[in-house]
């Protein structure tokens, strides 16, 4: 993207009327004819600019893209999406995360935001495949905290409840949380996350953390497989939305509760996360590598693990495992 073009917009979008290109041309120095060429790039990215020889531009229609300059219009945040790296199609966001750290990891701000309209590659937990159409938010945050490695999983708990606040805020919809890390909407998947890290003893050195929230996607988009167990919000809207005011509530959202992370606040993260479980007080049967049993889902301990009464009475604790409401 043209940051040269971004300028031109941010005099457009201050004028309430039409500017004329003259006065763009002698406010950053440049050719008029430089300024018609950024007008007809910002209108290959999609916005609409109204024209006039006499009276000059004006904007009239905004682009549906994520772009980083219209998130940053509404973000009210100080640390995450302090610099947002936007590309239109990547194998994932995470891939793309770890090839930036790889060439500048010692550059790389806290907070940073990628961000791709489509990932080709899209990867769930375990390892699995998850359809990442455009319409959709792909994104990877790249953190630093300075907390012990076996409270990283309280990252985890402040995404999944910026994600469900953030689509309750906004759309008034039910968002609920199933463990360990899937936002649902009713008994429909609507968003998950993965967080991946480099440590070395104790010491977390980075940790990236991935979200994928079915936003503007129709279910025939998303994997046949699932199509009986997922959705997006404009499905259960019947309208498209606004995502880029959307992703700005959702990265406002996590700041909040990664602030009390790096608090060590842990408790009232996890108050939050209880209230919106959909995952306690059910029936459910897990599955791990070495056995499948059912039980009770009564509470989470403070490392994230789901502690499950069994039908014998007995107190199971699971780390890691599939989680299926019955």
């Amino acid at each position: 993207m043209n940051n040269a073009a971004f300028n031109v917009l941010k005099i457009l979008d201050r004028e309430s009327g039409k500017i004329s290109g003259e006065k763009i041309s002698e406010e950053l120095g440049i050719s008029r004819s430089a300024v018609w060429k950024h007008i007809e790039e910002l209108r290959e990215l999609g916005y609409e600019i109204d024209a006039t020889q006499k009276e000059g531009y004006h904007v009239t229609g905004r682009t549906n893209r994520l772009l980083p300059y219209e998130i940053k219009r509404q973000l009210k945040t100080r640390k995450i999406g302090s610099e947002i790296h936007y590309v239109a199609t990547t194998p994932s966001t995470i891939w793309l995360g770890k090839q930036m750290i790889r060439e500048i990891e010692d550059d790389i701000p806290e907070g940073l935001v990628i961000l791709a309209e489509e990932q080709t590659g899209g990867l769930g937990r375990l390892g699995r495949s998850w359809a990442s159409p455009a319409g959709g938010i792909w994104t990877t945050i790249v953190l630093k905290p300075s907390i012990p490695i076996q409270k990283a999983f309280m990252i985890m708990i402040a995404a999944s409840v910026a994600v469900s606040r953030a689509i309750r805020k906004e759309y008034d919809i039910g968002a609920l949380i199933k463990w360990p890390n899937d936002i649902f909407i009713g008994d429909k998947k609507v968003g998950g996350m993965h967080l991946e890290l480099s440590a070395e003893a104790d010491v977390i050195h980075y940790c990236l953390l991935s979200l994928g929230i079915d936003v503007n996607v129709s279910i025939e988009e998303l994997m046949p497989v699932l199509n009986r167990e997922v959705t997006s919000i404009s499905e259960e809207l019947g309208y498209d939305v606004d995502r880029t005011k959307f992703l700005a509530r959702v990265l406002t959202e996590f700041e909040r509760r990664y602030t009390l992370v790096e608090r060590n606040e842990y408790d009232a993260l996890l108050r939050e996360w209880r209230s919106l479980s959909c995952t306690l007080e059910r029936r459910v049967e897990i599955k791990t590598l070495k056995k499948t049993f059912e039980g009770e889902a009564i509470d989470i301990d403070d490392h994230g693990a789901l502690i499950i009464r069994k039908d014998n009475g007995k107190i199971e604790r699971v780390i890691a495992g599939d989680c299926h409401i019955l």
